[in-house]
Parts: structure tokens; C-alpha cells; sequence
């Protein structure tokens, strides 16, 4: 190569390297003001009612059995609740049934439930792949099913049976608690993800946040953690001191599937000098539970949570149960996500510790049963 063409070559070269120099970074700013704009819409206050308008009148007379995955996690005794109240509105019977936290004993709850003979069993927090036996019997005997958090998406799986199944869409929820972290680092985070593996949309949650930190080339996923979320008091506090020591201060956000992770890891994180409002900030990506909205409150170990609209989704549940009654389709309603931070944890229900959207669902669904 003469010189002339080396220098040729070596301008060249540089210029390549300028113009990635260049790229790189407008890619990434790009990124993060996409996430920033997320957010923002994310957090504002759900004033208006964007559910059915329409629908069949009440069906009188029913009996509802809810047989709940564990009731010691919050977001599915806020869904109970929001079922017990909707069923007294529509003037039926409701009951609730434990499954413990475990296959056998959610196992236990559906044929218990399956023996009552109900009008209708809602499916409260457990995929319905993990009781097909269950379930194929509750199709034998006519008994419709409606399900919350039942499966990946919102709507009908008319695989297992199931007339709807009552939820936000999970890869929305997924992106705005990955979207926060990203954006509260400046594009840098340092994330470790807790989920469940035996809940498959658990996992498909957690997947689809880490695909979002993937995305930000600045920020790292250290860690992505499976641990029963039944067993949370006892394997947070020792788990949290793990990470601690594994990763120091490059761990910067936590990101899980629920609130609940997060009831057990203060401790560990006092004894290790971290401050409630410093690093790692924690944010879920589901339910919104009471103790969550207090940590948010108060800025201890939560910065956020994408909760969903609990007892509003009790009375979707009922509306649903009462169109699977009336042979009608479903709503096709899913409630768009909603971001609770310091800035805005005293609106849209937050006194009460809850997501309960001030847009009227309540007379909505009273005006479309008639009531």
C-alpha cells in the first residue's frame, strides 16, 4: 500500500469511528426519551371511563366461588374483595376459597369449589395450564370460568375453558416498570429481576422486562433471580444480603413481578447502610399491594409500582361472569397501566393504599346490569 493510500485508509477509518461515536449515543438518547414519554403517560391520573358502555342485564340468583392462588398475596385479596363488593351490587352470593400458595392446595380449592355446584368459579392468581383436570371437569358440568391473572393475556382461552381472563396487558405493564428504572439511572441501571417460575405469566413478565433493560445499552441486568414469591419472608432477607455482597453498589434498581419481594428485603437492606430512598430502588411490576403504596409514601425500599386496578377488576370479573351467564361475548375490556410514584401516590385511590381509579366504574357497570 502506498502512502498516500494509507493515509487514505486511515482517514477513512476515522471518520468510521466518528460517525459510530456519533450513532451510539443519539441511539441511546433516542431510548431514553422514548421511556421518559412512557412514563409520563403512565403517570397521570385515570379520571375517565374507557371500559363497556354496554352489556347483558344481571343474571339473578348466582353463586360466585373464588378460589384464590394464596391469600396471603395482597393484589389477589384486593381482586376478592372487589368481587364480594360487585356481587352484592348484582345481588349475588360469593364465597372465597384458599389455595394456600401451593399446587395441592389450589388443587384442594377447585374441587372444593367444583363440589359446591356454583353458578360460576373465578380463577384468582394461577395459570390455568397448572389445573387442567380441574377445569376440563368444570367444562364437563357447564360451569363457566373467569379467571384474574390467569394466563399471559387478557381475554377468552377457549383451550382450557376459560370465558375471559381479567388483566392489563402484561407486556405494557412489563415495559413501564422496566421504562422507570431506565429512565431514573439516566440509562444507566444495574437491575436485578425476581420472579416465579411456577407461574408462567410470572416469568413471562420477567422476561419481557429484562428484554426492555437489554434494550438500554447502558444499563445491565446482574441478576434474574426465581424464588417461590410464597416463600418470600424467608428467602428475601438472606437473598437481598447475597446480592449485596455479589454486586455492591453497581446494583442500582430491582424490578419484580410483585410487591410482595419487596415486604422482606428492608431489613437486610438497613443492616447493609443502604437508605430507603437511595439504591437499589425497587419498582413492581404488578398488583399494587397496601404495604407497597406505604413504602412508596414514605420513600422506604419502593420507588414504584405498575399496580393493577384491584377492586375495579372485581366488578370486570362479575360483569364478565354475568355476560358468560347471558351467552354474550365478552367486554374485550383491558384497563390501560397506570405508574405510582412519591409524586402521585395520593391520587387515583392512593389514601386508601390502593389503585382505585376515580372515573365511576362502579355506576358503569351498576347502569349496565340495571341496578
Amino acid at each position: 500500500m502506498t502512502p498516500i493510500r494509507m493515509r487514505m485508509h486511515l482517514a477513512l477509518g476515522l471518520v468510521a469511528l466518528a460517525c459510530a461515536s456519533l450513532t451510539a449515543p443519539a441511539h441511546a438518547d433516542d431510548f431514553l426519551e422514548a421511556a421518559k414519554k412512557k412514563v409520563a403517560v403512565a403517570t397521570k391520573t385515570k379520571e375517565v371511563w374507557d371500559g363497556p358502555t354496554s352489556g347483558p342485564k344481571a343474571v339473578a340468583a348466582k353463586t360466585l366461588v373464588f378460589v384464590a392462588a394464596d391469600m396471603k398475596n395482597g393484589g389477589i385479596v384486593g381482586v376478592s374483595k372487589g368481587v364480594e363488593e360487585a356481587g352484592k351490587a348484582i345481588g349475588w352470593n360469593v364465597r372465597v376459597i384458599d389455595g394456600q400458595g401451593s399446587v395441592s392446595g389450589r388443587t384442594a380449592a377447585l374441587n372444593q369449589a367444583l363440589a359446591l355446584k356454583p353458578g360460576g368459579i373465578v380463577v384468582g392468581g394461577f395459570d390455568v395450564t397448572e389445573q387442567k383436570v380441574a377445569f376440563d371437569n368444570a367444562a364437563k358440568s357447564g360451569i363457566p370460568l373467569v379467571g384474574w391473572h390467569a394466563g399471559d393475556k387478557p381475554g377468552p382461552n377457549d383451550k382450557v375453558g376459560l370465558f375471559a381472563n381479567v388483566t392489563t396487558v402484561t407486556d405494557d405493564v412489563a415495559d413501564i416498570a422496566a421504562s422507570w428504572a431506565v429512565v431514573d439511572s439516566g440509562g444507566k441501571a444495574g437491575v436485578v429481576i425476581f420472579t416465579d417460575s411456577q407461574y408462567a405469566i410470572a416469568v413471562y413478565k420477567a422476561r419481557a422486562m429484562e428484554a426492555i433493560i437489554k434494550k438500554c445499552g447502558g444499563c445491565t441486568v446482574l441478576s434474574f433471580e426465581d424464588s417461590p414469591i410464597a416463600e418470600s419472608s424467608t428467602r428475601m432477607p438472606q437473598l437481598t444480603t447475597s446480592l449485596l455482597q455479589r454486586f455492591g453498589d453497581k446494583w442500582t434498581h430491582s424490578l419484580a413481578i410483585n410487591d410482595l419481594y419487596f415486604d422482606f428485603m428492608g431489613p437486610s437492606l438497613t443492616a447493609a447502610g443502604k437508605k430507603g430512598d437511595g439504591n437499589p430502588k425497587a419498582v413492581s411490576a404488578g398488583d399494587g399491594s397496601e404495604a407497597a403504596y406505604q413504602r412508596i409514601r414514605t420513600k422506604r425500599f419502593q420507588a414504584g409500582t405498575v399496580p393493577e386496578p384491584l377492586n375495579m377488576q372485581g366488578w370486570q370479573i362479575v360483569d364478565e361472569m354475568n355476560r358468560a351467564f347471558s351467552k354474550a361475548a365478552w367486554s374485550g375490556y383491558s384497563p390501560k397501566v397506570h405508574l405510582v410514584t412519591a409524586e402521585n401516590v395520593g391520587k387515583d385511590g392512593g389514601p386508601k393504599n390502593e389503585f382505585d381509579p376515580d372515573n365511576g366504574y362502579r355506576d358503569q357497570y351498576k347502569r349496565i346490569w340495571g341496578k
